[in-house]
C-alpha cells in the first residue's frame, strides 16, 4: 500500500499556524495604516520623540477629500507652528515634570485650555452643507420638549449675570443642540458668543442658564466666530478649549491649588 501524501501531516496544526501568521500580518498592516496621522511622535515640548515605537512609518498615502476639498497626503510631518514658542516653562529638568503657563493660559490655549489647529472651515455633512447652524436659519427645527432657553439670563460661575440666550445652534444631521448663542451686556464685553451646550446648566428654581466653568470677567475674551451663521472647526476648538480651561484656570486660588 502507498501512504497518502498527507497521511502523517497534521492539517489542523497547519490551519492554526496559517491563521496566526495571517492575524499577525493583519495587526502589523493595520497598525502601520493607523500611523498615517499623528506620527512621527513628539514629546511634550513639541520636539521629535526619541521613542517612535516598534513599527516604521508607512509610505505616504494620498486621500481624495469629499466635496471638492482637494487631496491630503499623510504622513506629512507637519506640526503645529505654536510648538516653537509655547508660553510654558517646565517645572523641573527631569522628564515627567509638568509645564507651567507663563501667561494667561486660557487665552494662550495651553494646558486644559489647549486646542488643536484644525482647518478654519466649517464641518460639512454628507451633502456638503455646514453641519452646525443657528436655529434661526433652520425653519424646520423647533423646540418640541423641555425648556426653551432663548430669553433666559446667563449666570457665570461667580454669580454675575453676563447676558441672555438669543439662539441655539443645531447640528442638523444629528438633530442635537451643540451651542447656545448668548448676547453679552456692555459690562462684559458686548456682542455675541457661543456657549457649548455640555457646559450649560438650566436652573430648576430660577429660570436661568448657569455656566460654572468661567466667571463674568472671562466672557469678554471668549473666542468669537467670523460668521453669524456658521462656525469653523478651528473656532470650535478655541471656544471649547477656552471654556474647558476655566475649569482649572478661572480661579487660581479655588481651582488651581490642591483641595483637601
Amino acid at each position: 500500500m502507498v501512504d497518502a501524501f498527507f497521511g502523517n501531516f497534521d492539517l489542523a496544526s497547519l490551519s492554526i499556524w496559517l491563521f496566526w501568521l495571517f492575524f499577525a500580518g493583519l495587526v502589523y498592516y493595520l497598525q502601520r495604516m493607523n500611523m498615517h496621522e499623528g506620527y512621527p511622535l513628539e514629546d511634550d515640548a513639541g520636539n521629535l520623540s526619541p521613542n517612535q515605537g516598534m513599527f516604521p512609518l508607512p509610505s505616504p498615502k494620498t486621500f481624495k477629500l469629499p466635496h471638492g476639498a482637494g487631496e491630503l497626503t499623510v504622513p506629512n510631518r507637519l506640526t503645529d507652528p505654536r510648538n516653537a514658542d509655547l508660553p510654558l516653562r517646565k517645572a523641573g529638568k527631569p522628564n515627567g515634570f509638568p509645564f507651567v503657563p507663563t501667561g494667561d493660559p486660557m487665552i494662550d490655549g495651553v494646558g486644559p485650555a489647549s486646542w488643536c489647529a484644525r482647518k478654519d472651515e466649517p464641518e460639512l455633512d454628507g451633502r456638503g452643507h455646514p453641519k452646525i447652524q443657528p436655529m434661526a436659519a433652520l425653519k424646520t427645527f423647533r423646540v418640541s420638549a423641555g425648556r426653551d432657553p432663548r430669553g433666559l439670563p446667563v449666570v457665570a460661575g461667580d454669580g454675575e449675570t453676563v447676558g441672555s440666550i438669543v439662539d441655539m445652534w443645531v447640528d442638523e444631521p444629528e438633530q442635537l443642540v451643540r451651542y447656545l448663542e448668548l448676547e453679552l451686556d456692555g459690562a462684559h464685553g458686548g456682542g455675541r458668543r457661543l456657549l457649548p451646550m455640555q457646559l450649560a446648566r438650566f436652573g430648576w428654581l430660577k429660570k436661568q442658564v448657569n455656566v460654572h466653568s468661567i466667571y463674568g470677567k472671562h466672557f469678554a475674551n471668549v473666542p468669537q466666530t467670523k460668521s453669524m451663521t456658521q462656525v469653523t472647526k478651528l473656532e470650535e476648538e478655541k471656544i471649547c478649549g477656552y471654556y474647558a480651561g476655566g475649569k482649572l484656570y478661572a480661579d487660581p486660588k479655588a481651582r488651581l491649588e490642591p483641595q483637601l
